[in-house]
């Protein structure tokens, strides 16, 4: 096929998950239910979290970003494949594959840093409780939030940039469900070597940097921890880190067994079926994780059940 620059693509064509109709029936059905119960546990725990005084702390106000986050992480992806399935086409515009990729990187690394910034939150609760409220305050929280968007902001947009002046082939198949960054520059027509070296170096930064810092937070706790002398205390003082160790040990976990999957197999497939881990599964669960492993989540979910409850009575009398 003859390479031809982006300016004169029309579209590229995403295999997806299956060519099977039968298949791909059953894909549609699962797909939007797994979408449909992370976009509402999701949004669940954002309306718990603001609408409950109790929550109004720093822990929760990181869990309501990342919850947002987890929402536009699955709607970068899901949609675009449902929709695909629906009308039973494969293809995906220039300008809204470069657009997924975009979208899709943002939220991943936002992703990555507020499980960094949520490790550093417990790190000083648990080991400088007396400055806790003075350290974490409001502005403070606000910034490594901002922080964590800006940067991964001017990152993807610099690897969007270096994307678009690659030149593809027309009707150009992806072998995937979306359009991840690795996979688009597999099937460009131009050399990609910059491209894949920055990719990267950066993946390597930003997936370094950050887990760092939560093994830095983690090893400091249980340093605290051991130094208590009541094991009740222990508990109590870890058990508020359970949720969010599960939460880290699902996003990291799946990561690398997608990192590992595509190492060991060229199948396009098996990689394929490892991404719906990361990018599907874990923001599902996340939600569930929190409100079943956390008292004051669930209690916040009751209460604001209560509530609605309630005004429903009143507006049905």
């Amino acid at each position: 096929m003859q390479a031809t620059n982006h300016t004169r693509l029309s579209q590229f064509l995403l295999l997806g998950l299956s060519e099977d109709p039968d298949v791909q029936s059953i894909l549609f059905g699962l797909f939007l239910s797994m979408y449909l119960v992370t976009v509402l546990g999701n949004l669940l725990i954002i309306l718990a979290a603001t609408s409950d005084s109790h929550l109004h702390t720093p822990m929760y106000f990181f869990l309501c970003n990342l919850s947002f986050v987890d929402i536009g992480f699955i709607s970068t992806t899901v949609p675009k494949m449902l929709l695909n399935i629906q009308e039973q086409k494969k293809d995906i515009s220039y300008l809204e594959c470069i657009t997924q990729a975009y979208f899709f990187m943002i939220f991943f690394g936002v992703d990555d840093f507020l499980l960094t910034v949520m490790a550093y939150d417990r790190y000083v609760a648990i080991c400088y409780p007396l400055k806790y409220t003075l350290i974490m305050n409001s502005r403070f929280c606000g910034l490594l939030v901002l922080m964590s968007w800006f940067i991964i902001l001017w990152v993807a947009l610099i690897h969007i940039l270096m994307l678009m002046q690659l030149t593809f082939s027309m009707d150009t198949v992806i072998p995937h469900f979306f359009c991840e960054l690795p996979q688009v520059l597999k099937v460009a027509s131009s050399d990609a070597l910059i491209n894949n070296i920055f990719l990267n170096v950066l993946a390597v930064l930003l997936g370094v940097f950050p887990v760092s810092g939560i093994i830095f937070s983690y090893s400091q706790i249980v340093s605290s921890l051991m130094k208590m002398s009541s094991t009740a205390s222990r508990y109590k003082a870890f058990s508020t880190c359970g949720s969010h160790l599960c939460v880290v040990s699902l996003f990291y976990g799946t990561g690398l067994g997608v990192y590992l999957s595509s190492a060991v197999t060229q199948s396009s497939k098996e990689n394929s079926l490892a991404s719906v881990m990361y990018t599907v599964v874990t923001p599902m669960l996340n939600p569930f994780i929190y409100s079943l492993r956390n008292k004051d989540v669930k209690e916040a979910l009751g209460r604001l059940l209560s509530r609605v409850k309630r005004n429903q009575s009143v507006e049905g009398k």
